[in-house]
């Protein structure tokens, strides 16, 4: 168990639609992490940005990118977060995938997809919360637009920390910043969402705003609004223990069972 969590927040552009040149940009900016790190959050969609395109990107969990991150958890002796397009059965996920130095990998598949972008039509929704458990932390990963959701969110398992990556355009990108916050005091959990910059192929842009919240909804990070960046944030727990125990707020949540 540790009491401190160490996570590096890759906040980047994305090359659209070519995860080899994608895999060739992330082991870069990986490369130059020199410090002992716990978790290392990359952007959703890291292997082609925001595509709707499925069938021209989509791997399997044995393809090039598995096997690359595996390799990189192993290197780095860290966990290595993102989602990429995966085909499984004959369907296409936006999977987040957690990936440990061990090889073991925790997969969510998104909950809620962009209907405004119709990811719907293309994409099939996951049905599983997922926890993952690692150095004594619970951490609850979630994509973009689950982000929307805090009843998907709610923290009935007391989780320590909540992870979003996303593609969260420009025009909506102050709904990014409340929420976020909002999702760590209501959960009292460490918050972190991760965004990427740039133009996508679609001509849409993303502006960053990569940020992570403790569990009063104070900002802990140092991480730019619109640059290509990789900060490193620490997490404490016993900053979770200290208001969980002196406010006690998660007692007072409601019961209900979720059907999805």
């Amino acid at each position: 168990m540790s009491n401190a969590l160490t996570i590096a927040v890759v906040q980047t552009n994305l090359i659209w639609e070519n995860p080899i040149k994608n895999r060739r940009l992330l082991n870069n900016k990986i490369n130059t992490i020199t410090s002992s790190i716990d978790l290392i959050i990359l952007p959703e969609m890291f292997t082609s940005g925001f595509t709707m395109n499925a069938s021209s990107i989509a791997e399997t969990m044995d393809g090039e990118t598995i096997a690359w991150l595996k390799e990189k958890a192993k290197e780095k002796q860290a966990v290595i977060i993102g989602s990429l397009v995966i085909s499984e059965n004959d369907n296409y996920y936006n999977r987040l995938v957690c990936v440990e130095p061990s090889g073991e990998i925790t997969k969510y598949d998104k909950r809620h997809t962009f209907t405004l972008a119709g990811e719907h039509k293309v994409y099939t929704a996951g049905t599983e919360k997922v926890m993952f458990n690692y150095k004594g932390w619970k951490i609850h990963p979630l994509v973009c637009y689950d982000l929307r959701f805090p009843v998907w969110a709610r923290n009935v398992e007391n989780y320590d920390l909540l992870l979003y990556v996303a593609n969260w355009p420009k025009p909506r990108i102050n709904a990014w910043d409340a929420l976020l916050k909002a999702r760590a005091i209501e959960n009292m959990a460490y918050c972190i969402g991760v965004n990427r910059i740039g133009l996508d192929g679609n001509n849409y842009e993303y502006p960053g705003h990569s940020a992570a919240y403790d569990v009063l909804g104070n900002r802990i990070d140092s991480i730019p609004a619109d640059k290509e960046v990789i900060d490193i944030v620490v997490l404490e727990k016993g900053v979770i223990n200290k208001y969980r125990d002196k406010l006690n707020f998660l007692n007072d949540r409601d019961n209900f069972n979720l059907k999805v």
